[in-house]
């Protein structure tokens, strides 16, 4: 079953228990340190990755939680930095955004962030499922911790999530007033503020606001327009009501917004211009990006701005001891205006604006069971969902060759989903120490999709971003189509209690997520797109064990995993040449269905409190990820493809040491990440894949005792590494070999102070 175990992931597993004492384990319970207590032991963290309240060590699932003060303690500003401690995942902006989020759990997941085309990894924010990846890279400034589910999930939650789920929660209102004010300036002119209050409006109910203001210089230049690179101005706000008309209800009700105006993120440049004859930039973070200030773009005005918006409703009843039933309404839209060059080249060589506009209504409804030996959950979910995506590929240089003017070819698609399931799932103690879990869903989704495409040519692109003199050439696609999906996914676990600190489990859990169509495709040049794509399925085998031991100072949990993937959906773009004469003259989107997969791979977390002020914290995870079949013209070409931003090896090793300083605590952080060698797509493209790399942050937060005064110092990436964390690579569209690379944030450097009045 597990054949991964090569010579050299068992030697770092051998070498890295060996020298930790196995007690090696994720950040979960680091917040510990920022409190004077005289108990060695570590706390209990408690999370409800099973719809209710459970410490972690009792859960028989592959989970990592963080409270807000361990975040705050390694000075996280966004989801994306927990990959760095988890094993098996992978959390990244998306190619040319600041806050579509890319995310890989155990190899599933997507890197191109199509309209319609639901992530393998759930997003759940205050169990509200997010559908869409645009504006999903959430900024940590009011939360009460997050957790990250690993492998299939989907008899518990409102969405069937194949490779596994992350949980954005935030904190309940207080019932006495709290206000806080936070800080920060940093390296970059970065210049962050949040603020927060709680306010009880009598006894029965409870308002609550955060405003943050996040705020940042690019890490590189702009060297045609002025402006920045990578930069961040981000404005989000949330607001809240509690009722609580009575002990057993309870009701809230909540609104957010979110409006990010960075400036557009353009690659490196890996190949000197062939036209332009410009030479690659030495710094890669630095761009000549053009395309904002081009004709080009006219349609948008070269903006580059995300909004997200939302409401939610929680409904909680207790109807007695053992019963409570609980609804999640929500409406959440989003609407991005983006401006992509992919030849980061002032000329408009290959330039693209593109607007994606999403909206989605949920409505969960659960009810909840909590007996003596019996725990249960049931319910129904429905979601409406609408996506599209409009973009011009606008084709400048190749244009005037061919036609004297620029040569745009236009995209129109959306996809609209209208799902509904059922699930349940119960777990029955056998006896003190035995216990049974059984869980089943069944889903029906329903895709509909409506894609037009068409060339034109003139200066300003297609008629849809406002070019009413474009020449019409001719359309390359045409298409509205309609399909339903629908199945069944069951789920067991079988747990076992040796005693209070070993559990074991063993389990099997099936993913599912439906077909759909590629917004994007060419029904004239590929007529298959019209069929749209099959289902992906994801069979997951899994083995754990979670220790508790040296009276209580440390904890290891181990697990092990098989997934059997079939029809892997694998998202693409492949140039084309629309009128046969030799060049390219655009891209259609081309979801393949890799016909089996196999993953596999162990995972380990641990914490070992040393002394009451000394706590070490490791993760590991060696993977094997292997495409079996992929059939081409009849040919498997599996030898040729890879899973994309899964590495084989992942860890992490850190040291938290909090010593007495005046009337508070000093809380003294340093961590080590090492994420092994990816590739960015399904065939290796070395100029854009990333070989391993090590990433070295530090921390010292002070915290006064009575919890109100925080200060605190933050150094990331201390060894200035580059490291890319995506690229395109379209060297035949467009004059000047366009493939250009992404990379993450360089070394920075940030304080913060706090306030809290209570």
């Amino acid at each position: 079953m597990f054949r991964l175990i090569t010579r050299t992931h068992a030697g770092a597993l051998a070498l890295s228990v060996l020298l930790l004492a196995p007690a090696f384990g994720s950040l979960t319970a680091q917040a510990q340190g920022s409190e004077r207590a005289a108990d060695e032991q570590l706390a209990e963290v408690v999370v409800t990755a099973r719809r209710r309240e459970e410490t972690l060590q009792d859960v028989p699932l592959a989970v990592s939680a963080f409270s807000s003060a361990a975040l705050e303690q390694v000075g996280a500003s966004d989801i994306a930095e927990l990959a760095q401690f988890v094993p098996s995942v992978t959390l990244e902006p998306s190619r040319a955004t600041n806050s579509t989020l890319t995310a890989f759990i155990r190899g599933v997941g997507q890197q191109d962030p199509l309209a319609g085309f639901e992530q393998g990894v759930a997003l759940y924010v205050d169990d509200v499922y997010i559908a869409r990846p645009q504006g999903a890279l959430l900024d940590i400034f009011d939360i009460e911790r997050v957790e990250i589910l690993r492998g299939p999930q989907g008899t518990l939650y409102g969405r069937n999530a194949v490779g596994g789920a992350i949980k954005y929660v935030t904190r309940r209102l207080s019932d006495r007033f709290e206000a806080q004010l936070k800080g920060a300036v940093g390296t970059y002119g970065q210049l962050d503020g949040v603020g927060k209050i709680a306010l009880p409006l009598g006894d029965s109910v409870r308002f609550g606001a955060t405003v943050a203001s996040l705020n940042r210089d690019g890490y590189g230049d702009n060297l045609t327009t002025g402006g920045d690179n990578y930069n961040k101005d981000v404005l989000a706000g949330r607001v809240s009501l509690e009722f609580l008309p009575s002990d057993s209800l309870f009701v809230r009700l909540t609104a957010d917004y979110t409006d990010d105006k960075s400036d557009p993120v353009a690659g490196h440049r890996v190949n000197p211009a062939v036209v332009s004859m410009l030479p690659v930039l030495d710094d890669v973070r630095d761009t000549r990006a053009g395309a904002s200030i081009n004709a080009s773009t006219a349609g948008i005005g070269g903006n580059n701005q995300v909004k997200s918006k939302g409401v939610h409703a929680t409904i909680e009843w207790q109807l007695n001891d053992a019963v409570m039933l609980k609804s999640i309404s929500a409406y959440r839209e989003d609407y991005t205006e983006s401006v992509i060059d992919f030849d980061s080249l002032a000329v408009d060589d290959f330039d693209a604006p593109v607007i994606y506009d999403n909206d989605q209504l949920s409505q969960e409804l659960q009810l909840q069971y909590s007996g003596e030996r019996l725990d249960a959950v049931v319910g129904l979910y429905y979601l409406d969902a609408s996506a599209s995506n409009d973009f011009d590929v606008v084709l400048g240089q190749t244009g005037r060759l061919l036609f004297r003017t620029p040569l745009t070819a236009y995209t129109g698609g959306t996809v609209d989903t209208e799902a509904w399931s059922a699930f349940a799932d119960a777990s029955y103690k056998v006896n003190d120490r035995f216990s049974l879990g059984v869980g089943g869903r069944y889903t029906r989704d329903k895709r509909s999709a409506d894609i037009f495409r068409a060339n034109y040519l003139g200066v300003g692109g297609s008629p849809f971003f406002g070019n009413s003199n474009a020449i019409f050439l001719a359309a390359t696609s045409d298409f509205e189509a309609s399909r339903t999906f629908s199945d069944f996914s069951p789920r067991v676990v079988a747990a076992y209690e040796f005693s209070p600190n070993l559990n074991t489990y063993i389990s099997y859990s099936r993913g599912f997520k439906a077909g759909s169509f590629d917004p994007r495709g060419a029904n004239f040049s590929t007529p298959e797109v019209v069929r749209g794509y099959e289902p992906e399925i994801l069979d997951s085998y899994e083995i754990g064990l979670k220790s508790t031991f040296l009276d209580g100072r440390a904890r290891a949990n181990l697990a092990l995993f098989y997934s059997d993937y079939k029809d892997m959906q694998i998202p693409g773009s492949i140039p084309i040449d629309s009128n046969n004469d030799g060049i390219n003259d655009g891209f259609v989107g081309a979801v393949t269905n890799a016909g089996q997969s196999t993953i596999q791979g162990i995972e380990l977390e641990s914490e070992f409190r040393v002394t009451p002020a000394f706590t070490i914290q490791a993760n590991l995870s060696a993977l094997d990820p292997k495409i079996d079949e992929w059939i081409v013209n009849g040919v498997n070409v599996a030898d040729q493809r890879r899973i994309q931003n899964t590495p084989k090896l992942m860890a992490s090793l850190g040291f938290n040491v909090g010593v007495p300083v005046g009337p508070g605590l000093l809380n003294m952080n340093a961590n080590w990440s090492h994420k092994g060698s990816i590739v960015q797509f399904e065939v290796p493209v070395p100029a854009i894949d990333q070989e391993a790399y090590n990433l070295l942050n530090a921390s010292v937060v002070w915290l006064s005792d009575d919890g109100r005064l925080t200060a605190g110092l933050y150094g990331k990436n201390l060894t200035n590494e580059d490291y890319k964390t995506a690229g395109y690579n379209f060297p035949t569209l467009g004059l000047e070999n366009n493939i250009t690379v992404f990379y993450g944030a360089p070394r920075t450097v940030t304080l913060s102070v706090g306030y809290r009045w209570q």
